[in-house]
């Protein structure tokens, strides 16, 4: 008699769900999945396509997406050879994670924090340390610090700034934890250009242990496209290219790369817009009654509500999508949203007013 199917599969699967977002991806207004509100110009598109189209779509691209490597790496100011390109940054954890983890090994976690890195390290059989956030969703740096010494941990994660939170880690703090532990230091900076906090990307020489991420899914507006980075010292990246899917990137990725970094006044003007605009939510949702706000470093803010998944549901039958936080540890009754239109943010704010 054959064995029923799902002892033919990994275990670890028993323990996790497939990813979904409640409430879908279409809506009136979408503030659910922390996305630029701004599209990439139709002038440039036809540009990307223009180029494009004259590709051979019967051959491979390279190996790895060498060209939109060097475009990145030269418009850091970086070697290319401390840079690897991904389809999106999702596909660039999985790499870091095989690399970095297996049985047996430990991984530390600030909780919460972004749900994929679990998922993995649970696909992987490793072991997660998980250290929780202050009551007001801060790191706790010092509780990092020890149980990174006392679990001797093999590979630490830090989302900063972090989703779902908001919140993020300094400069000096992020230096501190990679110099105090010999685990390989994973620093997603998917958020960083609305961040307060500067980029750890200039520790990469002083830091072997040092893994930065970055997406082009956010202040780019690219999520659509599938761009993501890992920036590392050259023997590090050396390893952790090991693992990587090949051809896992197409030419259109690349040329789509080139074409926005040579018009990032596209990005700076988009981001400008969205920290102006934060602020404006900020100071409207003190003003509300019953909304609890929490002061961000994102594109997006955290509220915390009498009953979130009841608000959720008025917003969405009012054409609002916003995504329900509340299943993360420490965030009871929260909703989250992306800075989205001045009309929409001012729909949205009504929306809240009349609760």
């Amino acid at each position: 008699m054959k064995r029923e199917i799902e002892y033919l599969l990994n275990p670890a699967l028993k323990n996790i769900a497939a990813y979904r977002v409640e409430g879908g991806q279409e809506a009136e207004i979408k503030l659910n999945q922390n996305e630029s509100p701004f599209d990439v110009p139709m002038w440039l598109k036809e540009e990307i396509i223009g180029e494009f189209i004259k590709e051979p779509w019967n051959r491979y691209p390279d190996i790895l997406p060498y060209k939109g490597m060097r475009a990145y790496a030269d418009f850091l100011g970086i070697s290319p050879d401390s840079v690897m390109m991904s389809n999106g940054s999702n596909e660039m954890l999985y790499t870091i994670f095989l690399a970095c983890l297996g049985p047996c090994r430990k991984v530390l976690i600030p909780d919460p924090s972004f749900s994929l890195y679990e998922k993995i390290a649970l696909l992987l059989q490793s072991q997660i340390v998980t250290v929780p956030m202050r009551a007001d969703l801060d790191f706790d740096l010092e509780a990092i610090l020890r149980v990174a010494h006392d679990e001797a941990v093999d590979f630490i994660v830090l989302s900063t700034p972090n989703n779902p939170t908001g919140k993020s880690l300094t400069f000096e703090e992020i230096r501190l934890i990679a110099h105090s532990s010999d685990a390989i230091v994973l620093v997603d900076e998917a958020y960083i250009e609305f961040s307060r906090q500067r980029s750890v990307l200039e520790l990469i020489d002083e830091l072997p242990n040092l893994v930065v991420l970055r997406t082009m899914s956010k202040a780019l507006a690219l999520a659509g496209i599938r761009i993501g980075f890992a920036i590392a010292n050259p023997l590090l990246m050396a390893e952790i290219a090991k693992p990587k899917i090949p051809f896992a990137s197409s030419r259109l990725a690349e040329i789509t790369l080139t074409k926005v970094l040579a018009n990032y006044s596209l990005v700076t003007d988009a981001v400008s817009y969205i920290l102006h605009e934060r602020e404006k939510l900020y100071a409207a949702l003190l003003s509300l009654e019953g909304i609890e706000p929490f002061l961000s470093d994102t594109n997006f803010l955290i509220i915390r509500v009498s009953d979130a998944r009841a608000l959720f549901q008025r917003l969405q039958s009012q054409g609002i999508l916003v995504r329900n936080v509340s299943g993360y540890h420490l965030m009871e009754n929260c909703l989250r949203f992306n800075v989205g239109l001045v009309d929409e943010n001012k729909r949205l704010i009504e929306k809240l007013g009349a609760l």
